[in-house]
């Protein structure tokens, strides 16, 4: 009998834990959330998870809880009030990429009518289970991340890597990456297209 347990990665505190029960491999189809968690990566790039977690908060005081077209008219005042605030990464360049950003995003959302759509024709709308992820053989980066990342930045996209986008499709549920024994494993795949697949280590 299998023992059933959350991710390893989850126990380490409140806050990873409820992140994991509540978010954490979800299929999101909201483009104002998938903002949010393609910043959070963009963010968390040379840190760690668990810092983005400790400080989203000030991410939302900082860029107007992610309102994409409100960040896209950010100035150099912006800029300086958000070099500010108490607590937060004081990395200009990581700033100016969320701006950058976010006139990126928009320019997708003309193009596709949503980033949702954008995103997900990736996959044809499915969830993916890569054989072995289950069991916890599971890479840092896949071809489906370089495809996504090469595209991300073809169209203007910073700090957007193979295994920065990798972490996001991991968040936002294009792939899901929990193990077999977490009770989540399941739970995030009811009521959404699943394709089971080969290993996509290109």
């Amino acid at each position: 009998m299998k023992t059933v347990e959350n991710c390893a990665w989850s126990r380490a505190n409140e806050k990873l834990s409820r992140y994991h029960d509540t978010e954490w491999g979800v299929p999101l189809h909201d483009d104002h959330l998938l903002f949010e968690h393609l910043m959070l990566e963009v963010m968390q790039c040379g840190l760690n998870w668990n810092m983005m977690l400790q400080k989203r908060e000030i991410f939302h005081q900082c860029f107007d809880h992610f309102d994409f077209d409100r960040i896209a008219a950010y100035t150099e005042e912006d800029i300086a009030r958000i070099m500010a605030v108490p607590g937060m990464i004081r990395s200009r360049r990581k700033i100016e990429a969320v701006i950058h950003n976010a006139r990126c995003y928009q320019a997708i959302r003309r193009s596709f009518g949503s980033f949702d759509a954008y995103l997900w024709a990736f996959t044809d709308g499915n969830m993916l289970v890569y054989r072995g992820h289950p069991q916890g053989v599971m890479p840092l980066r896949n071809g489906l991340s370089d495809r996504i990342s090469a595209d991300l930045r073809k169209r203007g996209f910073k700090f957007v890597g193979p295994v920065t986008v990798y972490s996001f499709l991991q968040a936002v549920g294009l792939v899901n990456d929990h193990y077999e024994t977490c009770p989540r494993f399941h739970e995030v795949m009811a009521n959404h297209p699943v394709r089971y697949e080969e290993p996509d280590n290109e």
